[in-house]
């Protein structure tokens, strides 16, 4: 005997992201950063980290240049996990006093 189970549609994603990102406080470390690539990174291995990383700081311009801009890094760790020992030649949290101070939530 089988049962039939009734599926409610999932609602929209009505989140703005961008938003409460923008109510984190940064302090950058410009001359250290916490995260460091490959010198030559390969292009499909950046492409996970442009999917992949939440705070969208991996980026492909349209010819195919790659820019990272660390300063709105929340230090979760996912380009660790997706390219750790690949393109991530080092991950380590940020020195103290300096990185992200969640302040929502």
């Amino acid at each position: 005997m089988s049962t039939i189970t009734k599926v409610t549609p999932l609602k929209p994603i009505t989140v703005n992201v961008d938003a409460y990102l923008g109510l984190n406080k940064y302090e950058v470390d410009e001359g250290n950063p916490h995260i460091e690539l490959v010198e030559h990174p390969d292009a499909r291995a950046f492409g996970e980290l442009v999917r992949a990383c939440p705070a969208g700081l991996y980026k492909l311009d349209a010819d195919g240049s790659q820019h990272v801009d660390f300063a709105g890094c929340l230090e979760c760790g996912t380009c660790r996990i997706v390219a750790g020992g690949g393109i991530v030649a080092s991950w380590r949290y940020p020195a103290a006093t300096m990185g992200v101070e969640y302040r929502y939530g």
